[in-house]
């Protein structure tokens, strides 16, 4: 009876060495807006958990106040501008000389027109200031008030959150800090992760160490999909080495009889007991090298390889290549692809 397995193919590819750490998982705006001027609120527009985009109106106060400074401040600036033209129409009307620029600036100072001025501009400014406007594309976090709040400057209104452009502060251990290569790629993965793991580019290693914990920080950037949450705790692997153009096989198809590395790799129904010689691992992908005696990989590109149900077979016994339990993670994986591509592991029949 042919025994039931999974298997992969082994390939050609890019093996990506890593550093393994730990991460929080921040946004990079995440903004607690504040009344900039005092006033009674009159309308709250959102509510936490809303999506909101840039621009967009969150909270109005009460107009009128606002109004009616702008119309006073307008008022004061005719009178003053109205002070100006009499200060020096006539006398130019008789002369048939107009002032220069420096009588001018002393005529319109001397009305108070300069002044009346930039109390408009204020008025405008606060008038403006009146409606509170998302700076970011994201969700709204918190509303801390409430219609009829009479509010003061600097008072905190609404928190926004980008939860789509993202960054990891991992921390890296100052012996694997200088492996950790900046543009290379990064895994972020946890509990707090949906989907399982997600991708990101490590963006910087940031220059100040920790004294104390003997670590510094690596920054990664990768773009959210509104799922993934800042603030969340995941695990990162970050790359510190590709080494190119390797024979890869699973890491979990080598197991050992008799002391010797072997994969079992299936060919016409059949699991054939095959020896190798392993290279380096990142965990889930370990290199092949060439057999010392023959100089050749005794895996070719393609073939599958057992992955499961193969810790118990013997060489040469039947099998049946099955899709994988559902649980597993094998078939869902990103593996690492060719020449930096990213590619799905996928079952594969002899």
């Amino acid at each position: 009876m042919a025994l039931p397995v999974v298997a992969e193919a082994a390939r050609d590819g890019d093996l990506v060495l890593r550093v393994t750490t730990t991460g929080i998982v921040r946004s990079d705006a995440a903004v607690t807006l504040r009344a900039e001027v005092a006033g009674t609120v009159a309308r709250v527009l959102v509510a936490p958990g809303a999506a909101v985009r840039a621009g967009a109106e969150l909270v109005r106060l009460d107009p009128y106040p606002f109004d009616l400074a702008v119309r006073e401040a307008q008022a004061a600036a005719d009178e003053a501008e109205q002070r100006y033209l009499e200060s020096y129409v006539p006398e130019s009307l008789v002369t048939g000389r107009a002032p220069s620029a420096d009588q001018r600036r002393a005529l319109m100072t001397r009305a108070g027109l300069a002044g009346a001025r930039v109390r408009l501009e204020r008025a405008r400014f606060e008038q403006a200031r009146a409606v509170l406007r998302s700076p970011v594309d994201g969700t709204v976090d918190a509303v801390p008030v409430a219609m009829g709040e009479k509010l003061t400057a600097g008072q905190p209104v609404v928190t926004v959150v980008d939860t789509r452009r993202l960054r990891v502060e991992a921390q890296v251990l100052e012996h694997d800090l200088p492996l950790v290569r900046v543009g290379g790629e990064a895994r972020i993965s946890g509990a707090g992760v949906p989907g399982g793991e997600r991708l990101g580019r490590i963006a910087a290693v940031l220059p100040l160490v920790d004294t104390v914990a003997r670590a510094g920080r690596a920054l990664v950037r990768l773009e959210g999909d509104g799922a993934l949450r800042p603030g969340v705790h995941a695990d990162v692997a970050l790359e510190a080495e590709r080494l190119r153009g390797r024979r890869l096989v699973p890491a979990r198809a080598i197991i050992e009889r008799d002391g010797r590395p072997l994969v079992f790799v299936v060919r016409d129904g059949r699991a054939q007991w095959t020896y190798v010689t392993p290279g380096r691992s990142n965990g889930t992908d370990t290199e092949l090298l060439p057999d010392s005696a023959t100089g050749a990989i005794p895996v070719a590109p393609g073939e599958p390889v057992i992955v499961e149900g193969h810790l118990t077979l013997t060489h040469d016994a039947p099998v049946r290549v099955q899709e994988p339990v559902a649980d597993t993670k094998a078939g869902a994986a990103v593996e690492e692809g060719r020449g930096g591509d990213a590619a799905r592991r996928r079952p594969v029949r002899p």
